[in-house]
């Protein structure tokens, strides 16, 4: 009997067969067993406190129960009150300018350098001196930021080196470190002293998974250096950009804390309040709990909102971005 298919048409492929439960969990264990911890620290730190969002909501009292559940359930529900209190303070709204335009900034003058950094280590013939460059550019990240402010008061404060250096010469000492003016440049360049270089890792593994063969095929068509960097470099690295890109404007309203409440005082509200703090002074410092939990929930809708906007604009552009599109 013939069974081959009738002429013009093609045998559709064979689905692979789906495995059973039980058969993946006998072959996937060893790696599960190793996910298990990490999964178990994101679930306890990152996960079960997100149900506190509710507190975002109520006129919370931590002092009105027991414990901690008790406090949920006899705070007083008050909807969007803490919202509404949050938008018409316009402390608010300068923590929320002052943020944005240090994001800004830092994107601009910031978030290339970690890619010129990558591919002139990348370039560099000799592994011992790059291994030595290397460790001398990472070394600061490990700094905590007292020791990096501190640092920078040394060298460009009011009694700092520069300033000791200027007065001899007979010059007017420069107010770096208390010049609002300057502020978003000073917390720029801190913060490119501190990660420059580990920021600067991402985009060397990244480098060093392009393929050698397509840079000897290119340098054997008559490719010069720029040639081989602006057609074979940067769109090797172009998907690493894109997703550090879409995951750093998550973190738009997230400058961080230490380094800017450890210079508020040198520089002025004004310049340097940016969300993080205004919810320690304006929330914590005053126990206004529900107030802070706002201001927490605002800044992670708006980070939410902006990659999957950021994410949808890439897809849109031929890119993956942060998830693949289905």
């Amino acid at each position: 009997m013939d069974t081959r298919p009738p002429a013009g048409r093609t045998p559709s492929p064979r689905r692979p067969q789906r495995r059973s439960l039980r058969t993946r969990l006998r072959r996937d264990w060893p790696l599960l067993a190793m996910a298990a911890p990490a999964a178990v620290l994101l679930l306890v730190f990152h996960y079960l406190p997100t149900l506190g969002n509710i507190i975002a909501f109520q006129d919370y009292n931590p002092f009105v129960g027991d414990d901690p559940l008790d406090a949920f359930l006899n705070s007083e529900w008050i909807g969007f009150g803490n919202f509404e209190a949050l938008f018409r303070d316009p402390l608010f709204w300068d923590a929320v300018r002052n943020t944005l335009s240090i994001t800004a900034f830092q994107l601009v003058f910031f978030f290339p350098l970690p890619i010129l950094l990558a591919l002139i280590l990348n370039s560099v013939v000799s592994g011992r001196l790059r291994g030595f460059v290397q460790s001398v550019v990472y070394l600061p990240h490990f700094f905590s930021w007292v020791l990096v402010v501190t640092f920078f008061v040394q060298m460009f404060g009011g009694a700092g080196l520069l300033a000791q250096e200027m007065r001899q010469a007979g010059l007017e000492p420069w107010g770096i470190m208390t010049n609002p003016d300057t502020f978003i440049v000073l917390v720029t360049a801190e913060a490119v002293w501190k990660d420059l270089g580990w920021g600067a890792i991402v985009f060397l593994a990244a480098l060093s998974a392009i393929d050698q063969n397509l840079y000897e095929a290119a340098a054997a068509d008559g490719a010069g250096r720029w040639r081989r960097l602006w057609h074979i470099t940067l769109p090797g690295l172009r998907p690493v950009i894109v997703l550090l890109l879409i995951m750093r404007l998550g973190d738009a309203l997230s400058v961080g804390f230490e380094q800017f409440i450890l210079q508020r005082e040198a520089v002025g509200r004004e310049a340097a309040e940016v969300l993080d703090t205004f919810v320690y002074y304006q929330a914590i410092s005053t126990q206004q709990w529900g107030l802070g939990a706002a201001a927490g929930l605002f800044k992670a809708v708006v980070g939410l909102v902006l990659i999957l906007t950021a994410n949808k604009i890439a897809h849109r552009l031929g890119e993956q971005g942060v998830y693949a599109k289905s």
